[in-house]
């Protein structure tokens, strides 16, 4: 028995091992099981589950209790009872057969379609009627209402042979030059023949009339997929009452829902190899597709691989046995392969012990198949010099190279290098060597990028090796600084860690008090190396370990939580320097520009004017949110005044401003432009006041001479009041 594993699911092959031949005495086969491996793991399921030559078919009577598989040479049918698990009978026949039916529940009717046209009847004693079609037949099918064979081959017809009556009935005439396969729905009876233009052709058995048509050619062409010739039908097969699974030449199985045209899955078997059989496993909504090389069980919903089998012959046919998980398979080789998948579903009933075997090989696992054999390639059979055993039963041929007998290999390797054991002993020596320069006292060296970082991997290290010597006996674990993967992060400066940054201080806490005790063990180190460079000096011993194991009682003080808080709102603070900063060099920036602007002495009165009279614009600066450009207390006291005392303020500063609070604080700021006639107006304005200050007289001397007329001036009074008097 051999065991696999695809995708997860244990595959075991009941058929694979030795066979002993039947002449040999009990005492040789005791003595050959007890030398032989492979003989002490055979299981022989059912005696004699074989043909002379080849198995062309194989089939399971609808109670279960039959196997009838046909072969040559000669042409022959066999039958096998799984009661009593051994052959029942075997009858031969006059040509080979292309395919069997068995009509009955048991074996007692059966129907052979021979490749020489005939077709023979056999009852239970066996053979019974033999009858000829005028074409070469490749496929036929039983329809159970109407007691019809439908027979497809080399014609564009399909013979009707009524068993009721024993007579041929009316042809079907179809479209195609030849029918490959054909297969009758156990629903509702719908007849399809595949036909070698790539088509499927369904007939309605009670009208004889087409129902409808499939080009399977065109849908079985995807993206990808290499074209080299027609693909034609070659496989058919019916699940339910609607769905049809169609397989091609080419090496595609298609699914399709009676219902559509388009089919709903489109399966690749990437051999470019015609599709031998098609069934469908109802249980786990699975389809069992097979070709010449391999068979594939996938998934019916989205074409996901279940697992496959790939034997070590060629396969002609594939049988499922109902209910269960065992399969049996049809080959190019005399033995006919049985193979028992668990996930499928349980065994047979008349082999129930096959669970019980299975559950005690997956507690004690089986060493695999290959332990045997060496794998070689081309080049290392060149370096040994057994490149003409190519093609002999020495070297069998697999992927790439070739497999070889493990014991063959190290003799051939043993006379190709006679010197191949003083190099292990050499390599021997030196790993004992290595081992003992471990125990020595070593001077670490750290490397010029993340030294922190290093030391700390150095720390854990050292840890997991003192684990791994107490669990492992002393078998070290690889660390990160040893990886020729993370050299770069060591030694390129791109990759150094900036203990600066945000993030780092956001998601280590706690590296701030760890770094300390890091950095002095880094001086220790650094003082060790120096120590080891001078030879000539004495070794001076590091002080003692105290004050690092003092620093360390510290570090459980607060929890991580407050840690990070913490740096959060360290974060916040140095934000806010850093913009009320960054605020304070525009300020100063911005005056000194006016300063040059104004000519420097002008900027007192002029700076304030334009401020007031223009529209002042501000750049928000990154990092910085957006704030009201005014305050909001002088915004709710301009809302609280009147309408009238607003807009004499509008029209005092020349602008308007529009602020709008419901959404967000935003303020609009414009200028009122003037119509042409009005800024005439102002020219002429303008220009009357000029001329007029150019034509009045000027009265400098009254305000320049006030000292002087302040005593003429009590005369002067006197005269007037004189004179007021003699009024």
């Amino acid at each position: 028995m051999q065991i696999s594993s695809v995708n997860d699911v244990k595959i075991y092959n009941l058929s694979h091992g030795k066979s002993l031949p039947e002449w040999l005495s009990d005492r040789k086969k005791r003595q050959l099981q007890k030398k032989d491996v492979d003989i002490q793991r055979r299981i022989e399921l059912i005696q004699d589950f074989e043909m002379p030559t080849v198995c062309t078919s194989i089939k399971v009577s609808r109670d279960g209790q039959f196997i009838l598989a046909a072969g040559t040479y000669k042409p022959r049918i066999r039958c096998y009872d799984t009661y009593q698990l051994s052959l029942k009978f075997e009858r031969c026949l006059d040509s080979d057969i292309v395919a069997f039916d068995i009509l009955s529940d048991d074996y007692s009717k059966l129907v052979f379609l021979h490749c020489d046209r005939y077709v023979e009847f056999h009852s239970q004693h066996g053979h019974y009627y033999k009858t000829r079609i005028p074409k070469f037949g490749r496929d036929f099918s039983y329809h159970y209402p109407s007691c019809d064979l439908f027979f497809v081959g080399t014609s564009s017809e399909v013979f009707r042979l009524n068993l009721e009556q024993g007579r041929f009935l009316n042809s079907l005439q179809t479209d195609a030059v030849e029918n490959n396969v054909c297969d009758i729905n156990p629903v509702h009876h719908l007849f399809a023949t595949g036909t070698s233009e790539g088509r499927v052709e369904c007939w309605d058995p009670r009208v004889r009339n087409r129902v409808g048509m499939l080009d399977c050619a065109l849908s079985s062409v995807t993206e990808g997929t290499e074209v080299q010739s027609l693909p034609s039908v070659c496989a058919l097969k019916f699940n339910g009452s609607l769905t049809m699974a169609v397989g091609t030449s080419t090496g595609q199985v298609l699914l399709y829902d009676l219902r559509s045209s388009q089919p709903l899955l489109v399966k690749d078997h990437f051999y470019n190899l015609p599709i031998k059989s098609l069934n469908f496993h109802d249980q786990l909504d699975l389809v069992v597709s097979s070709d010449s090389k391999i068979i594939k069980i996938w998934n019916k919903d989205n074409g996901k691989v279940f697992t496959s089998i790939q034997p070590q012959t060629n396969v002609n046919d594939v049988c499922m046995y109902p209910k269960s998980g065992m399969l049996f398979t049809a080959n190019e080789d005399p033995k006919m392969n049985t193979f028992y998948i668990p996930a499928l579903g349980p065994a047979p009933r008349w082999c129930s012990f096959l669970d019980n075997l299975t559950e005690e090989l997956e507690e004690s696992p089986e060493s695999t198949v290959y332990d045997d054999y060496k794998f070689v390639t081309r080049k290392d059979l060149e370096n040994l010099g057994l490149s003409h055993l190519v093609g002999s039963s020495l070297l069998r041929a697999y992927m790439h190279g070739f497999f070889m007998d493990i014991r063959l290999y190290h003799k051939v390797k043993s006379m190709a290098n006679p010197f191949a054991y003083e190099e292990y002993r050499k390599d021997k020596i030196r790993q004992k060597i290595e081992e003992s320069r471990i125990q020595r006292v070593q001077v670490k060296k750290l490397p010029k990028v993340n030294k922190e970082l290093a030391l700390k991997l150095m720390e854990e290290g050292d840890d997991e090796a003192e684990l791994a010597s107490r669990k492992k006996k002393g078998k070290a674990l690889p660390s990160v600084l040893g990886d020729d993967r993370f050299k770069v992060m060591f030694e390129n400066p791109d990759y150094q860690v900036d203990e600066q940054s945000e993030e780092f201080r956001l998601l280590n806490p706690i590296v701030s008090k760890v770094g300390q005790k890091r950095k002095k063990k880094l001086r220790m180190l650094a003082q060790q190396a120096a120590a080891s460079l001078q030879a000539d000096e004495e070794d001076e011993e590091p002080e003692g370990r105290a004050s690092s194991e003092e620093e360390s009682s510290d570090d459980d003080d607060k929890s991580w939580v407050e840690e990070v808080r913490e740096q959060r709102r360290l974060l916040r603070q140095e934000g806010r320097d850093r913009r009320r900063q960054e605020r304070k060099e525009a300020d100063r920036d911005t005056i000194l520009l006016e300063m040059e602007q104004n000519g420097g002495g002008k900027t007192s009165n002029m700076s304030e004017s334009k401020k007031t009279n223009q529209p002042q614009y501000y750049q928000i600066k990154s990092g910085e949110e957006f704030r009201s450009f005014n305050d909001m207390a002088r915004k709710q006291r301009l809302q609280k005044t009147s309408l009238e005392d607003r807009l004499k303020l509008e029209e005092h500063s020349g602008t308007s401003n529009m602020a709008d609070t419901a959404v967000g604080s935003k303020q609009l700021t414009f200028t009122l432009k003037k119509s042409e006639q009005q800024r005439k107006q102002q020219q002429a304005e303008r220009e009357h006041h000029e001329e007029r200050k150019k034509l009045r007289r000027s009265a400098g001397h009254l305000t320049s001479g006030r000292g002087r007329g302040w005593g003429g001036g009590r005369g002067r009074g006197g005269g007037r009041g004189g004179g007021r008097g003699r009024y």
